[in-house]
């Protein structure tokens, strides 16, 4: 259905004429550690096609906001519905369910509607690569079917260039695969869920696909690298001293092994990253193509998001775990074909937990009533509509006199304001972003912005459990 390197993938997107009465599914789709270096969000060089397309039809979230920037943290707490705080999971190591054993799920809400309930991939936390094609951290109650895949880029790794030789998930890395496309574990995953959807294209639905790319390793087959010339390759410019402007803890998810980073390695690695992405894109398009296909598409909720963002180099910080917006800001794209509103992109802060109560509400069926999410359905239906929700992010330090330190961010519209250990007594951060969206300044401790620090600290005591 679409030629892939010429670079047309498509996908007929569909005209909705369901009835609000009829019983709508959702496909819910979760990339690993994208960011919003993608098409549709403005990036000059990612080509996504398929998600482009995806955001033409449905509202692309500009303000959408994960709780913790680390996989298992941010997954527990949007396929929950509840804020990292509330379910105590802090790491990649804890099962939430260890903290919170009556949690009802996303999934589990479909589940208790009488909705069949399947996971492809990574919903849940699993390390990459090493737990590729196992149950990892999975919530076994929320799922009645689960296809682990397992491709070619597992048994790759003695081919995988790292900065630490022999780690790839946590360490940069990344191949340019040989092969066909269909060796590899996203389109293998994007093969099974085509075969979910066919199998259960005429009772009502929630299927979630979860593919690994681009996280590292960044692996992709070499026609993807082709893509993206290096000379056409810019790096983002980091200010001299630029770590004297925020508080130390703002920089500790910047990692040792980045010292041997030269600028053509860096180039090298963003190459890989676009690389894996548009291969991502493309098992995107796959699994979207066969929902007209199956003539589903009129009464398919889709949902694409990723579980946290992703540092490319700026603020000379690379993968995920900083309280910076690059770490914190996450493509979502809700498309419900039932609503067609006036514009296609919402500016309106939002967080991932919100999409619990959101796909209840869609499909008329009863969320649990204490989550910390709020339904967005007025936005879908009105982009420009009245919303005065912020959106919470937070992490864990530690340092060697003090086990842990909390950071705590709060974002509206225009501002993101941080604070580091109890009340901000380790450190604070303000940026106004119509003034400065890179970043730059710190205005926390400007006397003419102190009324603003008041403000968002007042928001931000609102929001967060102490």
């Amino acid at each position: 259905m679409f030629r892939r390197f010429g670079i047309l993938f498509c996908f007929h997107f569909f005209i909705a004429s369901s009835t609000s009465a009829e019983k709508m599914n959702v496909l819910f789709i979760v990339s690993d550690d994208l960011c919003n270096a993608i098409g549709c969000y403005g990036h000059p060089l990612i080509k996504t096609p398929n998600i482009d397309k995806l955001a033409a039809r449905g509202v692309k979230f500009e303000r959408a906001y994960c709780q913790y920037p680390l996989c298992n943290p941010s997954r527990a707490s949007f396929l929950t519905g509840y804020r990292p705080d509330t379910i105590r999971v802090y790491d990649n190591a804890v099962q939430f369910r260890k903290n919170k054993p009556d949690a009802v799920t996303l999934p589990q809400t479909f589940r208790k509607a009488g909705y069949f309930v399947a996971r492809v991939g990574k919903l849940y936390h699993y390390g990459v690569p090493l737990q590729i094609g196992t149950d990892g951290l999975d919530d076994p109650e929320s799922w009645e079917k689960v296809v682990n895949p397992r491709g070619r880029d597992r048994d790759d790794e003695d081919k995988i260039f790292s900065l630490t030789p022999g780690k790839f998930g946590g360490s940069l890395s990344w191949l340019a695969a040989d092969g066909k496309d269909d060796e590899q574990t996203d389109a293998i995953g994007a093969k099974e869920t085509i075969r979910l959807l066919e199998q259960k294209a005429g009772e009502p639905f929630f299927i979630a696909c979860g593919f690994y790319r681009p996280h590292t390793p960044f692996v992709a087959p070499k026609a993807y690298f082709d893509l993206y010339r290096l000379d056409k390759i810019t790096l983002p410019m980091v200010p001299e001293n630029h770590r004297d402007s925020a508080p130390t803890f703002a920089f500790q998810s910047y990692k040792k092994e980045q010292d041997k980073l030269t600028d053509p390695m860096r180039k090298e690695c963003l190459q890989a990253y676009y690389a894996s992405t548009t291969f991502m894109d493309a098992q995107v398009g796959r699994v979207l193509d066969s929902l007209e296909r199956l003539k589903i598409h009129e009464k398919t909720i889709v949902v694409f998001i990723s579980d946290h963002g992703y540092h490319l180099g700026e603020h000379g910080l690379w993968q995920k775990q900083s309280l910076f917006e690059n770490s914190a800001r996450v493509p979502m794209i809700v498309y419900d074909p039932r609503m067609k509103p006036a514009q296609h992109q919402c500016g309106r802060t939002v967080e991932l937990t919100d999409l619990h109560p959101t796909l209840a509400d869609l499909v008329g069926i009863p969320a649990p009533i204490d989550l910390d999410g709020k339904s967005m359905k007025k936005l879908l239906e009105d982009p420009v509509s009245n919303w005065d929700r912020p959106a919470l992010t937070q992490v864990v330090r530690g340092n060697a006199k003090q086990k842990q330190v909390r950071g705590y961010s709060i974002r509206t519209e225009q501002y993101r304001y941080t604070e580091w250990g109890p009340n901000g007594t380790l450190g604070k951060q303000l940026y106004d972003y119509t003034n400065d969206p890179g970043e730059l300044t710190n205005l926390a401790n400007d006397k003419k912005h102190q009324d603003i620090v008041a403000k968002m600290q007042a928001l931000l005591n609102k929001e967060i459990k102490r």
